[in-house]
């Protein structure tokens, strides 16, 4: 029982709530009882096979939620996701959400769980936050094969003469290990694993060389699933095959690129894949269909669900709720620069999450520390501080509408706003262009909470779209990543290093020139620089290194210093993760 005057936790809240078989969640949007994975009774997978099915029907609203620059807290995009959804259905609207699956790491750190959270959440969201049907397994071993792949071949080419090798079949591929782009993956935070040394021990061990562990959803196989699309299971498992053969893990000696194919371990990393392509169904608590499928980070990748799982809901709903991970700096721009480009799928609305916390924050607010209580500029009315800081919700807005598409700005209301704050907040907005600005208590509300947003989401949607991204393919990849760093982040120039300089000019030259950019760079600042807060301009952006992303299809440019392997805090969240004497999971976010 809940202490007098305590608000339940969030899983308390999912605990507490009814579930409804997942068979019933499945009919009510139309999904077969053939077409159904199951995973026990509050989970299942989708069989792509559906979309030959429903795929000609006339796909429903498209809406993606984003949010203005965050602070370390989050400001609850994926439960106004939520609550939106739970909102519609109030109003008679079939609406599904398309959602990511969330990484351990965080989870087990000190940001929690990623379900959405009060009265607006997907349950069962001990399941939803732990392993859900096992597709991040699915995707580390996938990873680490190919990483002991490369491993082994390097190891056996250095024992072998080239009659041995062609005696069993194989081309020495002469890999330099220096130029090594495959680290392992786990799905923990843990530092200590950033730079290791592999193949101590003796001869029959390996052979010794620096390496280093990323976090699962930093993998490139992460990003792959989210961009693989096809119309059935069968054109989606070609194109991952197709996706998985041609990752760049390094390059032989000679400076020629080397792939999973020439590895011959390709078919092998699509076959551990394999069913990670069916996306997972659960529910929200108020009983809508939520997809759950992929999950990559939006800092280090581009920060979206999968294509496939859009392509499913917009079949069966009337409404698509979908979320970008971060700022619309961040995952918002690379929803329609990245994943509408590769999709052809065209988004009705945006809907900007924005809290008058974050915004005081860029007022110049103090900061801001995940496990810290907040300072009283916080809990307490400070307006001139929320009216310094708007010039960031702003910039969103203006950056939304560079696309073409509607704006509806949700504050998502905290217990110590004061109606004052949120006055000040939704006037700016319309003042920038936003179509509606409204105030959300969904977390506390549930649906009943989101419902004047659920009216401005489908107002919005009923409006002519005039989608169009931020800069062409056939552009030259300067000209892209200046555009973004001009249009988007407001910087006055670009800085290359002579690294970055030289990787451009081979990625132009081997014919990757037109693929679509994903920029990595904290998620704290619109600019490549965490301590620069509200709108920052004039700035010079550093581009430290680029990537090639083959298998995803983009390439990643590095903003100064980008961790793919996070740390733990000294008290993390799973300090106060147990079970009781019943088998009850007790303390998860």
């Amino acid at each position: 029982m809940n202490a007098p005057g305590r608000f339940p936790s969030d899983l308390e809240i999912a605990q507490a709530a009814p579930v409804t078989p997942i068979s019933e969640i499945a009919e009510s949007i139309g999904v077969r009882a053939d077409e159904l994975i199951p995973y026990g009774s509050t989970k299942a997978k989708v069989h792509l096979d559906i979309l030959k099915r429903v795929g000609a029907r006339s796909p429903g609203k498209y809406i993606d939620v984003t949010a203005v620059t965050p602070t370390p807290l989050g400001e609850g995009k994926t439960t106004t996701t939520i609550g939106l959804v739970q909102g519609l259905g109030l109003l008679r609207k079939k609406a599904v959400a398309a959602i990511r699956q969330p990484s351990m790491g965080p989870t087990f750190g000190i940001k929690g769980g990623a379900a959405g959270g009060g009265y607006s959440q997907v349950i069962p969201m001990d399941e939803f936050n732990l392993h859900l049907t096992g597709d991040m397994h699915a995707i580390s071993v996938a990873h680490n094969l190919a990483a002991a792949a490369m491993d082994a071949r390097w190891y056996h080419e250095g024992r072998m003469s080239d009659a041995q090798l062609e005696a069993i079949g194989l081309e020495r591929l002469n890999i330099d290990m220096f130029r090594a782009q495959w680290r392992r993956v786990v799905d923990v935070n843990d530092r200590a694993l950033r730079n290791v040394v592999v193949g101590l021990g003796g001869r029959i061990d390996g052979r010794p060389r620096e390496s280093g562990y990323d976090i699962t959803v930093a993998s490139e196989l992460m990003a792959i699933l989210a961009l693989t699309d096809g119309h059935d299971y069968a054109s989606a498992l070609r194109d991952l095959r197709a996706r998985c053969g041609r990752i760049v893990v390094g390059a032989d000696t000679d400076g020629n690129t080397i792939s999973l194919e020439d590895l011959g371990v390709g078919g092998a990393v699509t076959v551990l894949m394999k069913d990670t392509l069916h996306p997972t169904l659960m529910q929200t608590l108020e009983g809508q269909a939520a997809f759950v499928h992929a999950g990559p980070f939006a800092n280090i990748a581009h920060g979206n669900s999968s294509i496939l799982a859009d392509r499913v809901a917009l079949q069966l709903g009337e409404y698509v709720v979908t979320e970008s991970g971060f700022g619309a700096d961040m995952g918002m721009e690379k929803f329609f620069n990245i994943k509408c480009r590769a999709s052809g799928l065209k988004p009705d609305a945006v809907v900007l999450v924005a809290t008058v916390r974050a915004l005081k924050t860029h007022g110049g607010g103090p900061r801001v520390v995940a496990g810290r209580p907040l300072a009283p500029a916080y809990t307490e009315e400070n307006l001139p501080l929320l009216e310094a800081g708007l010039i960031n919700l702003v910039a969103h807005i203006e950056n939304a509408r560079r696309f073409g598409i509607e704006v509806v700005v949700a504050v998502n209301t905290f217990p110590t706003d004061t109606e004052n704050e949120r006055r000040v907040v939704k006037r700016a907005a319309r003042e920038a262009g936003a179509l509606a600005a409204v105030t959300s208590s969904h977390w506390a509300d549930g649906g009943r909470g989101a419902l004047e947003l659920a009216k401005a989401v489908v107002d919005a949607c009923e409006r002519p779209s005039d989608f169009r991204f931020l800069y062409p393919s056939e552009r030259s990849i300067k000209e892209k990543i200046e555009t973004v760093c001009r249009e988007i982040y407001g910087a006055g120039g670009v800085d290359y290093s002579a690294k970055a300089a030289r990787q451009i000019a081979e990625f132009e030259q081997a014919g990757m020139g037109n693929l679509p950019i994903c920029m990595a760079k904290t998620p704290l600042s619109i600019s490549h620089d965490s301590s620069l807060k509200g709108r920052p301009s004039g700035f010079t952006v550093p581009v430290r290194e680029v990537r090639a992303s083959v298998g995803a299809g983009f390439l990643v440019v590095l903003l100064g210093e980008i961790r793919t392997m996070p740390g733990l805090g000294a008290r993390p969240a799973y300090m106060n993760v147990d079970i009781d004497e019943d088998g009850k999971i007790i303390g998860l976010f």
